[in-house]
């Protein structure tokens, strides 16, 4: 999968957790996903608990954090 379709996963809707981006228009933020890699879950562990989670997901998810660190502009 490309950097692109893997970022195409990320979505931000005002109406859902204040605009902050999540996961394929679901009300998993990209936020919560991190906190929880970097608390020392795996990704197989959160798509165990979020069985509507692929590991693409998960890869999308760390792939935003590390473009929105470097500066780029990763999302609308």
């Amino acid at each position: 999968m490309t950097h692109a379709e893997l970022l195409s996963r990320i979505t931000a809707r005002p109406d859902v957790f204040g605009g902050k981006p999540i996961i394929r228009d679901m009300r998993i933020a990209v936020e919560h996903v991190l906190g929880m890699l970097a608390a020392g879950d795996t990704a197989e562990t959160i798509i165990k608990e979020y069985p509507d989670l692929t590991p693409e997901d998960v890869q999308a998810c760390l792939l935003f954090g590390h473009r929105s660190l470097a500066g780029e502009h990763v999302h609308e």
